[in-house]
């Protein structure tokens, strides 16, 4: 029994002073100005690919209308809280990118003040630090930090309240879940995950008390449940606005298309891939399972205590049911919906580091520097460009050409397909200054192209541009057999290089540009074919 009660005390952290507002502003403040001057040369970009296709639309929406239905885009259902706080900063400062990414941003210091709070609850000052340090410098919570997109504001409140589940201040629980529902939909999944713990816990305690909440808590199954009210009653009024819950095609994409039993043991490798292997996390979540190995550091004759066991299980099975859910649905496995539980991971990972390593600092500043290196270098695997700085020389590349294409002939019909479709069609994503009149197709395929030689006469110049970034020496870019489960599963296609689509409908290629692996063209169509 002295034994058990030994190991116990070994693995709780003396709790921390709770942060007053004042300090929590301050922070909030460095955070804020830290990320600021971070992003200052992507302050002023174009909205780039969801945040031009749906997110910025419905925000536009918003502040012109009052309306969070919106009308230049079929809804996808998604709450409107962030597209919200976007139409209420342009009401104050005026509609610009600028003032778009600085509303992100402060999103993004928010989130990570919650990421201080519960690290600093969790484990202690030192490892806090450490954390909110690397996540800030992740590639993917790095780009988003100043993207209009809702992922990162539902995992900000995730952290948020993690942090009050930690600390047991229920009724900020239930605030804290609510708002990351309201943020995005799938902010639920926390809340289920607890919940399902919490109901759970009795059943773990006849086997263990450590792994169980302890039974003083306040927290109960309610707190977890009030907030569901909140979600049920944004679907009840969007349904009874549009009719519908969810758009058809964004349900058949998201959902019905992807509970395939084949797929989603796949998609699980690639979301746990995304959670320890991803953009450097391979360093961090390597040198932790080693560390492992070694016996816990000493100091003053005390063992360098560890996150109280209870806590590690709740972090466990709120980061277990996000890979298990995530690799259910979602059309397109994107890691920025990896982004609540990835910090979860840092934590569980640093933690260990401190306890174990005497260096730990060194091996942490390490992984600062692969993490970083992995903002400027793209890996040799396919990605989506947004998980790194990738999607500056993505927008680059697509403003240029735009502006060539304005020169060289505004009153064109331009051919081309999603999102630059939506960036000449829209001045107001920032790529024209008046819209070209577009002819869409889905992609630059063969069967795409295709179509579009039966539409020439509808166009005189074709943007093409690189729809999916291809290594040029793709891990498993030589097994025939991945190469059709992602064509099958995930949307897979090569596009055709813009000299073939030239040859393929009779144009000639009079702007080309590339940059870190994409490329972007315009294609002039010869008037005598």
């Amino acid at each position: 029994m002295a034994e058990q009660q030994a190991a116990q005390s070994e693995s709780k952290i003396a709790p921390q002073a709770v942060l007053g507002w004042p300090q929590q502003f301050l922070l909030f403040a460095l955070l804020f100005a830290g990320l600021m001057l971070l992003h200052a040369p992507l302050l002023r970009l174009p909205y780039f690919w969801d945040e031009a296709g749906y997110y910025i639309p419905v925000a536009r929406d918003l502040y012109l209308t009052g309306s969070p239905i919106p009308h230049s885009t079929l809804s996808n259902a998604h709450p409107p809280l962030v597209m919200a706080w976007l139409a209420l900063l342009w009401r104050i400062f005026g509609y610009s990118t600028l003032a778009t990414r600085t509303a992100m941003i402060a999103v993004a210091a928010f989130s990570l003040l919650g990421l201080y709070r519960l690290a600093r609850a969790a484990a202690n000052v030192s490892v806090a630090g450490a954390v909110v340090g690397l996540t800030a410098i992740y590639p993917v919570f790095f780009t988003q930090s100043s993207l209009a997109l809702v992922d990162l504001p539902a995992a900000g409140f995730t952290l948020w309240a993690l942090s009050a589940y930690i600390e047991d201040r229920p009724w900020k629980l239930t605030l804290w879940l609510a708002l990351a529902a309201l943020a995005k939909e799938t902010g639920i999944i926390a809340l289920l995950a607890l919940l399902g713990w919490q109901i759970a816990s009795p059943l773990v305690r006849r086997w263990t008390d450590q792994l169980a909440p302890p039974r003083e808590r306040r927290t109960r199954a309610v707190h977890l449940l009030l907030p569901i009210v909140a979600l049920a009653a944004w679907f009840a009024y969007h349904r009874a606005r549009t009719g519908f819950l969810f758009n058809p095609d964004f349900f058949r994409y998201n959902v019905a298309a992807t509970l395939n039993p084949l797929r989603i043991p796949i998609a699980f490798g690639l979301r746990l891939w995304q959670v320890v292997g991803y953009f450097g996390l391979y360093v961090l979540s390597g040198a932790a399972a080693l560390a492992m190995l070694r016996a816990p550091q000493v100091e003053d004759g005390r063992t360098r205590p560890g996150i109280a066991v209870w806590q590690q299980s709740a972090l466990v099975v709120v980061l277990l049911a996000y890979l298990v859910f995530m690799s259910a649905v979602g059309g397109a496995v994107l890691a920025r919906y990896l982004l609540p539980v990835v910090p979860l991971m840092i934590l569980l990972c640093v933690a260990t580091l401190w306890r174990r390593l005497r260096y730990w600092s060194l091996i942490t500043a390490v992984v600062g520097v692969a993490f970083v290196a992995g903002l400027f270098t793209n890996p040799p695997y396919s990605f989506s460009v947004e998980d790194n700085l990738a999607y500056r020389d993505f927008i680059v590349l697509h403003a240029d050409a735009s502006r060539f294409l304005a020169m060289r002939d505004p009153d064109a019909g331009v051919l081309s397909a999603w999102p630059a479709s939506d960036e000449l069609s829209r001045p107001w994503l920032g790529y024209v200054a008046r819209p070209f009149r577009v002819v869409r197709i889905e992609d630059f395929t063969t069967q795409q192209i295709e179509i579009a030689a039966l539409a020439r006469r509808e166009f005189s110049d074709l943007l093409v541009f690189s729809t999916k970034y291809q290594p040029s020496n793709e891990l498993l870019g030589n097994w025939p057999a991945w190469q059709k489960l992602k064509e099958q599963f995930f949307g897979y296609h090569r596009d055709l290089p813009p000299e073939e689509i030239a040859r393929r409908l009779g144009g000639e290629v009079v702007f080309h540009e590339e940059r870190t692996g994409l490329w972007v063209a315009v294609i002039a169509m010869n008037k005598e074919k």
